[in-house]
C-alpha cells in the first residue's frame, strides 16, 4: 500500500480537527455524533485525529450528521470554479488515459 505524502497527511489532520471544532460548536458529544453517523466512537475519534485508514464512508456520514454532506459536495463541483464554468460548453472527454 501507498505511504500518503506530508501534505495530504497534513490535510487529514486538519480536516479532523474542523470535524471536531464542528462537533464542539454544536455541543454534541462524541457518542452522540457516533450514533447519528452509525459508527462507533472509536472511528469519530480516529477521524477527528486525522487518522487517514477511516472509510470515505465513515468520514460522509459523520460530515452529514453535522450537517457539512451539502458544503462538502458543493466544494468539490467543478462547475463552482472558473475552469469549471468555462469548460462546461465544450464536450468533456468520456475516459482520459
Amino acid at each position: 500500500m501507498k505511504t500518503n505524502t506530508k501534505i495530504v497527511n497534513d490535510a487529514f489532520a486538519e480536516i479532523g480537527e474542523h470535524i471536531k471544532t464542528w462537533r464542539r460548536l454544536y455541543k454534541l458529544k462524541a457518542s452522540q455524533v457516533a450514533e447519528r453517523a452509525g459508527i462507533s466512537q472509536g472511528t469519530l475519534h480516529k477521524i477527528e485525529s486525522g487518522d487517514h485508514s477511516i472509510s470515505t464512508s465513515a468520514f460522509l456520514e459523520v460530515a452529514r450528521s453535522l450537517g457539512l454532506l451539502d458544503a462538502l459536495t458543493e466544494s468539490l463541483d467543478p462547475l463552482n470554479t472558473d475552469l469549471g464554468r468555462a469548460r462546461v460548453t465544450e464536450s468533456l472527454p468520456k475516459r482520459i488515459r
